[in-house]
């Protein structure tokens, strides 16, 4: 996913070629045959997450039982299969940008589809836990895709409580840690962020909190001035979002050390009950 704010999606320019959130090209020599993670990067069982197990609240109810969370895995496993179909331009609302891009990846390889789509599962499964229902926008069952506009009408369908797009960055070596994208206040189109803003705001600020807690990483050294938090309006994702929504970049795929916790289970697992304990936080005010 993008690692500048200022950074703007960009055409594939390979029909293979890998591409961060934004679009960047990633080099050839990262290009993986497959982005489903393999079988040793299998899902521990939901009684193995770090945190507290849930506890009822009033009348034997879960903390999160009558809430609605859609996960979005960013990217997909097939996308790199389907560079023409990615690559064609889609209305956000402010301007048209391409339907999807393939993400980053590792220098090993190992792909931010198959990293996002992995965490979404753990976090999927852990927000059930409490008691939500939980829409995945996608479960790697298309061959490519969504685009950034049906992302955003598949969660505004659910109507839910919240919205959170899982990434990782593709940024420079050094640039380590995690951050949350909120949305800007745009208006064009179909596109107005005025209802969202705020509670977007809110939303991010408690998984910065409770993502750091959980994982023990830190807010990017690269962007957000240290705060974890950056701004962005040329995202189609949050522009057509009618709920409260966030992009979470989980640490830099593209960095040695941001890489070797990335491609850990058991990190993993920690990130997915930071985001989770994120979510509780906000939705419990």
């Amino acid at each position: 996913m993008p690692y500048a704010h200022r950074k703007l999606l960009a055409a594939l320019v390979l029909p293979l070629a890998l591409s961060g959130c934004a679009g960047e090209a990633v080099p050839q020599s990262s290009r993986t045959a497959d982005a489903k993670a393999t079988a040793s990067n299998a899902l521990p069982s939901a009684s193995a997450s770090s945190g507290a197990s849930p506890s009822a609240g009033r009348g034997g109810a879960l903390p999160l039982s009558g809430r609605t969370i859609v996960v979005d895995p960013g990217h997909n496993p097939g996308n790199f299969r389907h560079s023409a179909e990615i690559n064609k331009k889609v209305d956000i609302g402010t301007n048209r940008k391409e339907c999807d891009t393939t993400g980053t990846s590792t220098n090993a390889g190992y792909t931010e589809a198959a990293f996002t789509l992995d965490v979404s599962h753990r976090l999927r499964d852990l927000l059930k836990k409490q008691g939500a229902k939980v829409v995945l926008v996608h479960d790697a069952d298309r061959r490519y895709g969504p685009c950034i506009d049906e992302r955003a009408r598949i969660g505004n369908t659910a109507k839910p409580d919240a919205v959170v797009s899982v990434h990782a960055d593709g940024s420079a070596t050094g640039n380590r840690g995690f951050h949350v994208i909120l949305p800007a206040r745009v208006r064009g189109g179909s596109a107005d962020t005025a209802k969202i803003v705020g509670p977007s705001r809110i939303l991010g600020e408690n998984l910065v909190t409770q993502f750091g807690r959980a994982t023990g990483s830190k807010p990017a050294n690269y962007i957000g001035s240290g705060t974890g938090l950056d701004v962005r309006d040329d995202l189609g994702g949050l522009n057509l979002s009618t709920a409260p929504k966030v992009f979470l970049e989980c640490g830099n795929m593209r960095d040695p050390k941001d890489a070797a916790l990335l491609t850990d289970a058991a990190w993993r697992q920690k990130a997915a009950q930071g985001i989770a304990n994120g979510i509780g936080a906000y939705l419990k005010g």
